[in-house]
């Protein structure tokens, strides 16, 4: 018998796989997969631990993979924030900042662009937001705002074609008709030297002093119901500027004269006479033309710088006819004593003086006197 080496065993068909053992090899590796998938699947929610601790401080919706997540600091109280959330309280100013790329490129999220928080004042007080400032913010960088200068409500005065520069009322002329006191004719005339009646005085009197409208009339059997001045007459008269006749007569067409005028002025404005009514009178070279019943009133306008006269102060002409422009300089100095206009300088308004400046050779003696005291001593050696 011959040794020969042993031969390979035959393949048989029992080592063959079998439709059976091959659907259950498949069925293992699908599971398997299956089991692959699925644990991969929950890898990221259950590493996620910035996404545990957000969900715990507020609930939110479900998160897929790789979303962008607002990231949480612990603020500590009294503690200025360097980051929130996108919502910030209404007493706060928020300026964000640039965003940031990540570093390192294995973390799986995004970093959000972070705000930084100024507040205006401690948190344990409440401010309003429209008192909130950003105290970062130089006060020179603020705009200043300056309350706008009060524009004269008073128009210019009216270049009148009759009254020059260098007329001697013409201050007087302009104050009163840029208010509207006086106005001019419609061919742009004032026409200062045409005299006034006392209607228009009257008139004129109404718009200087604005009082109030008189409830009492008088029945004036010369001045109509309907006549153009009666309403200005009435009030005149009950503000005691003017008075009438006898017989109930007014005389609304009359001239007033200037001592008139002076004495509606001072009885409207209720000024008291002086004592030393002549002394104060002595001042006018015509102060014997001035009726009797007028002293103690012109007396009282004089020492209340009332009287304008031109061309010489020292000339009242108490009984002329007042011109448009002088009524206009001795309602203006009256408006001054009342407090509505501002003085102006004049050389035609009559100034009180002192008995010394009045009449200075009343005291010769004074005069006289020398100016340097002579000693005994150097008198005897004389």
């Amino acid at each position: 018998m011959t040794n020969r080496p042993p031969s390979e065993p035959e393949s048989s068909e029992r080592t063959a796989l079998g439709f059976d053992e091959f659907i259950a090899i498949l069925v293992a590796f699908t599971t398997i997969g299956a089991i692959l998938f699925w644990s991969l699947s929950r890898r990221d929610s259950s590493w996620n631990f910035n996404r545990l601790l957000s969900a715990s401080s507020s609930p939110s919706p479900s998160v897929q993979p790789n979303q962008v997540l607002p990231s949480t600091p612990k603020v500590e109280p009294n503690v200025v924030p360097n980051k929130i959330l996108p919502y910030s309280p209404p007493e706060a100013v928020v300026e964000p900042k640039a965003p940031s790329l990540p570093t390192n490129s294995t973390t799986p999220f995004r970093a959000l662009p972070s705000a930084q928080v100024i507040p205006t004042q401690p948190p344990q007080t409440p401010v309003p937001s429209s008192a909130v400032l950003d105290s970062s913010i130089p006060s020179s960088a603020l705009p200043l705002v300056t309350p706008a200068k009060q524009k004269s409500i008073i128009p210019p005065p009216i270049a009148f074609n009759d009254v020059p520069t260098n007329f001697w009322g013409r201050r007087f002329i302009d104050v009163l008709s840029s208010r509207s006191i006086l106005k001019g004719f419609p061919d742009y005339s004032f026409r200062p030297n045409q005299p006034v009646n006392r209607a228009e005085f009257a008139a004129i009197v109404q718009k200087a002093f604005d009082q109030e409208p008189s409830k009492t009339a008088i029945a004036f059997q010369d001045v109509p119901a309907k006549f153009w001045a009666t309403p200005a007459i009435d009030q005149a008269i009950s503000d005691g500027f003017l008075t009438g006749y006898p017989k109930k007569t007014f005389k609304p067409q009359e001239n007033i004269s200037r001592v008139q005028v002076l004495v509606a002025l001072v009885s409207g404005l209720n000024l008291k006479a002086p004592t030393s009514s002549n002394k104060i009178l002595s001042v006018y070279k015509d102060a014997k033309d001035i009726p009797a019943y007028a002293i103690g009133k012109i007396a009282a306008a004089t020492t209340n710088g009332l009287v304008v006269n031109y061309p010489n102060p020292q000339i009242l002409a108490p009984n002329k006819v007042a011109s448009r422009a002088e009524v206009a300089a001795m309602i203006h100095q009256a408006l001054v004593k009342r407090g509505k206009l501002e003085a102006i300088s004049s050389p035609n308004i009559v100034r009180r003086r002192s008995p010394a400046q009045a009449s200075p050779s009343t005291s010769p003696e004074i005069s006289r006197t020398p100016k340097v005291k002579v000693s005994p001593r150097s008198s005897s050696q004389q």
